[in-house]
């Protein structure tokens, strides 16, 4: 019986951890308070974008149907990803990852990345 009920914890469990799909994206690292206080369809510079940044913005990938992508580090305990993505700020790039989605927020956990053009 105690096994039984273990078994169906873990089967909860299991259906309530976040699904990921492995996916490649395009858009602009741009920093998250223009991307919805400004609603920026693309950074207006990349100095701006690295100065939002610095100064504690998270930087975030905005694709072309500005979707929003939270850059995230899938382990624990989890860093920001802005040093990683600092040299990528302002401009446009492809990036691969885990796709992660939750409460309509999206996330990518990612795996490569590099710019595409567009500056």
């Amino acid at each position: 019986m105690k096994t039984l009920r273990m078994l169906a914890m873990l089967a909860a469990f299991s259906a309530a951890v976040a699904t990921a799909e492995q996916a490649t994206v395009e858009g602009w690292v741009i920093d998250s308070a223009c991307t919805y206080s400004k609603n920026l369809s693309q950074p207006k510079s990349v100095a701006c974008a690295k100065s939002c940044a610095r100064a504690g913005s998270p930087l975030v990938i905005l694709t072309d149907d500005k979707t929003v992508l939270l850059p995230i580090e899938n382990a624990v305990p989890a860093h920001g990803q802005n040093a990683k993505l600092m040299k990528f700020a302002g401009q446009r790039v492809k990036a691969t990852g885990e796709i992660f989605e939750h409460g309509g927020s999206k996330a990518i956990a990612i795996q490569q990345i590099q710019v595409v053009g567009g500056r």
